[in-house]
């Protein structure tokens, strides 16, 4: 399976990185202006990937890598900006401070759309209107397929919180069979 399928209302299953990032150019077709989408999962997950098909869709310029080290990356350019946060290394109780001396408060839920990488922790911080994405592996690859670099299928978990939350995850429900 090399493909992006939809198996249930907000749940999608992906075979490889290719796949992942055309789920996250799916996502970044119907992204506007203050949308903040937080991405979970575990290392290796696949949100960076999602992230790059984001910027793609936006037309973003620059290279998408994880900015764990700067903690926000700003895309400017397409159709709107993006804005590429990273907060594994925040501590969720001092983590508020933090965001601030990055610039956060300054592009979340304002100009561009805000994507979010390790941000459950600070959602409630980040805004009550937000798409929450969670990304996991579904199973490991076979040891065959191992020695080849096949990815194992992700699963992709889209909830919707506020009224601007819930319309994007309907509206990649829907967008997905056009697709």
């Amino acid at each position: 399976m090399t493909a992006l399928e939809r198996v249930g209302e907000g749940r999608w299953r992906s075979s490889s990185e290719a796949a992942t990032r055309r789920f996250g150019e799916l996502l970044g077709t119907l992204l506007e202006e203050g949308d903040v989408v937080i991405l979970e999962g575990e290392l290796g997950a696949g949100k960076t990937q999602l992230a790059k098909g984001v910027a793609r869709a936006l037309g973003a310029e620059g290279e998408v890598t994880s900015p764990t080290f700067n903690l926000l990356v700003s895309h400017p350019g397409g159709r709107i900006p993006l804005h590429h946060l990273d907060l594994y290394r925040l501590d969720a109780t001092s983590g508020a401070e933090e965001l601030g001396e990055a610039g956060a408060w300054d592009v979340v839920g304002e100009d561009g759309a805000s994507l979010v990488e390790w941000g459950a922790p600070f959602a409630e911080l980040l805004g009550p209107e937000r798409l929450e994405i969670s990304l996991a592996r579904v199973d490991a690859a076979p040891r065959e397929a191992k020695d080849l670099d096949v990815e194992p299928a992700r699963e992709i978990n889209v909830r919707g919180v506020g009224a601007r939350g819930e319309a994007l995850a309907r509206a990649l429900d829907e967008a997905e069979a056009s697709w």
